[in-house]
């Protein structure tokens, strides 16, 4: 066991009907009411700690110490009080991950305003604005802020036209019009006893953020994100990694905090352990991830968080160069990654790279949740090594077969209360379990206690005409696989005979190449070979026009929401589905009728 984890203590408990109960036995420790609480702790004991710090144009850091932090947020949390904001009227933030996003979301915790943080690409990806429209009509905010005025101009008036309360707005730069505030005027803020009363007024019911789903399946809901729900969250995970609590731990980061990985698990791990946030201002993506690299090189992290796209990208540059690899792992204890399976011949390769540049084993470790749940329910540490691992402290999950599979649902301090406006008739079961709609399967169907893996979304699953279920999501990732040129596909076939797909092509390749077209042929029977009608996919159409952000097709995070698809295709699928085959059809026959070569 590597000493940086705790050893789990879990129970299984199996039921008649097929459900098991997976339970910690170990209770959640103390933990504070207020979010605001931790920077008060640190501002007192380490004021010169760096809380966080900022890229700046020069490519250096600029940074914020926990007792500047806590002079600036009362500051502003006076000025945010002064303007009526409090429990009833929040702050919408369009803008990414800044200094002055976080101490506003700070002085947000203080004095009990919810903070809305929404994906910038609501902002600058869409042409309608309408997902942010929605947003403003459902929480409706009483200040919005923007990191530029005139970047995000459309955006912001596209929220301040929004029939409801008056919203003010509130930029760091480019200020501009009657109904703007410079947040340089909000830190001038002469700080009363009002700020003192409303920080021992907030307790752990009230809610510190609400953060949008991505909607990968659904519109995207507005989860509630209490104090206490996320406290806690951030105890579970101090138990289970106690080096924590020794050494304040130091994050490189670039995951936006308009989601629960970023925004909630990172960013909070470095707050709650005095600990400090490099704010990565890279992506993984080509034109953004030499931002990335610097950032890793010039601040090393004792944690390394990335999703595993990221990871991909980061060792294939990291192989080319030893002595860089030696730099981003030299302060390293673990490896985190989340938000999707990582590849095992990547990790493997991931935990070689660590090894041979710091000489050292660096435990790459997983964990698994939702924003509904704080985030993290369940991890891989101790001697739990592979999957999504097994619950941290204080946490129960319920396996309950559907179909063939089993969907996993949570009993947890840091599980929500709900959504913004609407019912929670069918969040919750009988016992009071969240029905997350994920499906999971033991690593030992024998002993669950060994680990689980993630196999997919419940909530995606369909049935054909023969009454037999489809699993899209392992579909999906199997046909994307086996084939080198697709970028994305749905798999589609409710209520049909047979299974199909709707399918992008990677940039550079055309729907009407022959030798496109007679690859896929070829892979779609190799796929085939052998498989049942759950398993194979008879034919696929390759689409031209992207997915839509504005109609819901593909999340700000990328990732396509098939029901959005299907309804806005329909049309698409049907064709699929004519006789004789539609030429513009991909199929396994058609690779019969060319010889190879």
């Amino acid at each position: 066991m590597n000493p940086v984890f705790a050893e789990p203590a879990i129970t299984c408990e199996n039921r008649s009907d097929g459900v098991r109960i997976l339970r910690s036995t170990e209770p959640v420790g103390a933990y504070p009411d207020s979010l605001a609480d931790p920077l008060r702790t640190w501002a007192r004991k380490t004021p010169r700690q760096v809380l966080a710090a900022e890229r700046t144009s020069a490519g250096g850091w600029l940074p914020i110490s926990y007792g500047e932090a806590r002079t600036r947020v009362d500051a502003l949390a006076q000025a945010l009080l002064d303007r009526g904001l409090g429990r009833e009227n929040p702050l919408l933030v369009l803008s990414g991950n800044t200094i002055n996003h976080l101490l506003l979301t700070l002085a947000c915790y203080t004095i009990g305003a919810p903070i809305v943080p929404v994906s910038v690409a609501y902002s600058l990806r869409s042409d309608t604005h309408v997902r942010l429209r929605a947003i403003t009509e459902l929480v409706r905010p009483g200040l919005v802020y923007a990191e530029d005025g005139e970047l995000f101009g459309a955006a912001l008036e596209a929220v301040t036209a929004v029939d409801g309360p008056a919203c003010r707005e509130l930029v760091a730069r480019n200020a501009r019009g009657p109904r703007h505030e410079s947040i340089d005027e909000l830190l001038r803020t002469t700080v009363s006893a009002d700020v003192d009363r409303a920080f021992r007024s907030v307790n752990g019911d009230d809610v510190a953020k609400i953060l949008f789903t991505s909607g990968s399946t659904d519109v995207p809901k507005g989860v509630l994100n209490t104090h206490a729900m996320l406290g806690a969250n951030q105890q579970m995970l101090r138990q289970i990694w106690p080096f924590v609590t020794k050494t304040p731990p130091v994050l490189t980061d670039w995951l936006p905090w308009s989601h629960t990985f970023g925004g909630n698990h990172n960013l909070h791990l470095a707050l709650c352990n005095g600990g400090t946030l490099h704010i990565d201002n890279g992506k993984p993506t080509p034109d953004l991830f030499d931002h990335t690299l610097e950032a890793l090189r010039s601040a090393p992290p004792t944690i390394c968080v990335n999703v595993p796209a990221g990871y991909a990208m980061l060792v294939h540059r990291l192989e080319q160069d030893h002595a860089f690899a030696s730099q981003v792992f030299s302060a390293a204890e673990l490896i985190l990654y989340a938000g999707a399976a990582l590849d095992s011949s990547l990790r493997g390769r991931l935990r070689r790279l660590a090894k041979k540049a710091t000489g050292r084993d660096i435990p790459v470790v997983s964990s698994w949740g939702a924003t509904e749940t704080g985030p993290a329910a369940t991890s891989t540490y101790g001697s739990v090594h592979d999957g999504i691992g097994v619950p941290l402290p204080g946490v129960s999950v319920k396996l309950v077969p559907y179909g063939s599979r089993q969907e996993i649902r949570v009993l947890s301090p840091s599980v929500t209360a709900g959504y913004v406006g609407i019912a929670n008739d069918n969040m919750f079961d009988d016992e009071g379990y969240y029905r997350t709609g994920d499906a999971v399967r033991p690593l030992d169907d024998n002993d669950p206690r060994e680990g689980l893996m993630f196999d997919g979304r419940i909530a995606e699953d369909f049935k054909l005409s023969s009454g037999t279920w489809v699993a899209p999501g392992r579909l999906r990732e199997t046909l994307l696989a086996t084939t080198e040129i697709l970028a994305d596909a749905v798999v589609v076939g409710a209520d049909r005979s047979s299974v199909s797909a709707l399918c992008w092509l990677r940039a550079g390749r055309h729907s009407d190449d022959p030798d496109v077209r007679l690859y896929l042929a070829r892979k779609l029977a190799e796929l085939n070979q052998g498989a049942g009608s759950a398993s194979r996919i008879e034919r696929l159409l390759l689409v031209a026009e992207p997915p839509s952000l504005d109609h819901g097709e593909i999340t700000d995070k990328g990732y396509i929401n098939q029901r959005a698809v299907v309804t806005r295709r329909a049309a698409l699928i049907a064709s699929l589905y004519q006789e004789p085959i539609d030429p513009a059809v991909v199929h396994p026959a058609y690779a019969a009728t060319v010889p190879e070569g």
